[in-house]
């Protein structure tokens, strides 16, 4: 029985203002002469042959729409950075010569990658959505997390080797994918299956141990989700857009330090439920698919702004819980991060950065015909924030394409924080509803120019290859080739895997830095350190983050960008995790990579 039917122009164009109109026309549509970047595709020259499989076949379920993202970390410990692609998996009942499986990557050194999917172990069935990295127990090794419809996995570093799965051991294994071989019988499951999209890995409670936080995106089940009539011109079936689904909770897991995890969900504070109206119940009102940890306030405990779809943003304040423990306070209300022009956008991806000094950034990567939300924190106590897309120049020229993928980045190496979405619609048949709209979209790369008056982004014109369209998805970035300029890897829904390398900004200076924490009062990684670097000129901050953007994961080194500046004068890290203290190097030589290492109590 068909439970409700879908107003197709909900799933197409959401319910912004068309494509082209800015009920503002004037105020930000001017933007300065065209900025342009060097992006080369070396993904064949690099050795990556990887495709994502999503699952369609004719059905057109939710989840075929989502993936996937890709993960940069360095799994073997030999200073280069590797890639970990997610991957989903053929329904049940599907026909298929072959079963597909994320792939790992290893970096070589030379420009190019070999695939150690095999030998890692990681050759695993999932319908895989995101994932994240981070060394749980502080052995040294990165460990991998993967969300998947259905049930997630933990896979644990071996020396630097491969990976097995702890899930079970962890306590995270809660699968949930339908028991059944058979098609017919798998379209007629009606029980809830997990549905995560992003994670992250942060000491959420300081104790120097990684806490893993997932979005969960809506309450979902094949039979739900074919009972809902969506159809496009000619009576094609469309895919149905997520206000159609009940909403859900965000997971909070911490580290217990003796290899399993504890489901502090509820005691934290991380599930967000409202009443309905109706009978007095109170559901779960989450549709998370991007989550950033960041420390807006600046006092020293990570906080988590989550992006969600069709329902208001959450920003949850990480406060003593008044047991000398701490918990979370959802805050996005009151700190205007809830809303966009007093209404929830369709939020996908997520970062932040400092754009101004000591001032905290947040970049949401909204649906088609919405544009991008650029939240600045305006005070931090109470902490408010204020949406400066159009004041920057962001709103007009990103309203268009459907954003994904969100990054913050210093492309050009000239000492500023760019910004970057990788685009794609949801919905192969657009163009049966929308002729001049294609699923391929450009990705969008948007050069920060600081002005007397504060940032301001220019949209980059012709960025090379990075400009030719694609359907993407997660994306992060990382110096593969060691030439100190951030390269940007695309993973797209349902197709081949993108690498363009950063040919932009050869003559800039640049400085890398690698902190190590001591895996006792921090957490190996340094996950959620804060980071001062000082020129003659500025003073900028930087954050040790996990999980960036959309489903993915980018480089845990950070860059630089020093522009014509010709030395650094001081370094500080403040290190995470509660009383780990702080540390600070000076004369750091410029256009190389520094190991920064905590020192001993």
């Amino acid at each position: 029985m068909r439970a409700r039917v879908v107003v197709l122009m909900a799933l197409v164009t959401g319910v912004a203002v068309p494509v082209g109109c800015d009920r503002r026309a004037g105020t930000d549509a001017a933007v300065a002469a065209p900025a342009r970047a060097a992006f080369a595709d070396v993904t064949s020259a690099a050795g990556i042959r990887f495709r994502h499989a999503n699952g369609a076949a004719g059905a057109k379920l939710l989840p075929e729409t989502m993936g996937a993202g890709v993960v940069v970390f360095d799994y073997d410990g030999d200073g280069r950075p590797d890639l970990y692609f997610v991957n989903s998996c053929p329904w049940p009942g599907a026909a298929t010569e072959a079963t597909p499986t994320g792939t790992l990557y290893r970096n070589l050194g030379d420009g190019t990658f070999e695939d150690t999917t095999a030998a890692a172990g990681l050759a695993v069935v999932l319908f895989g959505l995101g994932g994240c990295a981070g060394d749980f127990d502080n052995d040294g090794f990165p460990d991998l997390f993967v969300t998947a419809v259905g049930g997630n996995r933990l896979f644990r570093n071996v020396g630097g080797v491969r990976f097995e799965d702890v899930t079970q051991r962890a306590g995270l294994g809660d699968s949930t994918w339908p028991a059944v071989a058979d098609g017919t019988a798998f379209g007629r499951w009606n029980r809830p299956v997990t549905f995560p999209s992003s994670a992250t890995w942060l000491d959420f409670d300081g104790d120097g141990r990684l806490d893993l936080f997932v979005c969960q995106y809506v309450s979902w089940s094949p039979a739900l989700d074919a009972g809902i009539h969506a159809q496009l011109p000619g009576g094609n079936r469309a895919y149905v857009p997520p206000t159609q689904f009940p909403g859900t909770h965000c997971k909070l897991y911490r580290n217990l330090g003796d290899g399993r995890f504890a489901d502090v969900s509820a005691a934290s504070g991380v599930e967000v439920s409202e009443p309905t109206g109706v009978d007095g119940r109170v559901v779960p009102i989450g549709k998370s698919l991007g989550v950033v940890a960041c420390d807006p306030d600046g006092d020293g405990w990570p906080d988590l702004a989550v992006a969600n779809d069709t329902v208001r943003n959450f920003f949850f304040h990480n406060v003593p819980d008044g047991r000398g423990g701490r918990k979370y306070e959802e805050i996005g209300l009151t700190a205007n991060v809830a809303y966009a022009e007093g209404r929830p956008r369709g939020g996908m991806g997520i970062d932040a950065a400092d754009l101004e000094p000591g001032k905290t950034t947040l970049l949401v990567a909204n649906f088609s015909n919405e544009p991008n939300t650029l939240l600045s924190v305006r005070k931090t106590r109470p902490l408010l924030f204020e949406d400066n897309a159009m004041a920057w120049g962001l709103a007009a020229p990103s309203r268009g394409p459907m954003k994904f993928g969100a990054l913050f980045f210093d492309y050009d190496l000239d000492g500023r924080t760019d910004l970057f979405t990788a685009n794609g619609h949801l919905e192969p048949d657009i163009a049966l509803a929308r002729p001049l709209q294609q699923q391929a979209e450009a990705a969008q790369l948007f050069r920060h120019v600081g002005t007397p008056d504060g940032p301001r982004f220019e949209a980059v014109t012709d960025a090379g290859d990075l400009s030719k369209p694609l359907v993407g998805r997660g994306a992060a970035y990382l110096d593969f080739n060691g030439d100190g300029a951030a390269d940007v890897v695309i993973s797209t829904n349902g197709g081949a895997a993108k690498l363009f390398r950063n040919d932009t900004a050869a003559a800039r200076h640049w400085l890398r830095l690698k902190l190590v924490g001591d895996g006792v009062r921090s957490n190996r990684d340094a996950i959620g350190a804060a980071v001062e670097v000082t020129t003659a000129t500025t003073t900028r901050r930087f954050y040790v983050t996990a999980a960036r953007g959309y489903l993915s994961q980018s480089e845990l080194v950070l860059t630089v960008g020093l522009g014509d500046e010709s030395a650094v004068n001081v370094a500080t890290v403040r290190w995470p995790g509660r009383d780990a203290g702080t540390q600070t190097w000076t004369a750091l030589a410029i256009d190389r990579e520094h190991r920064l290492v905590q020192s001993s109590p």
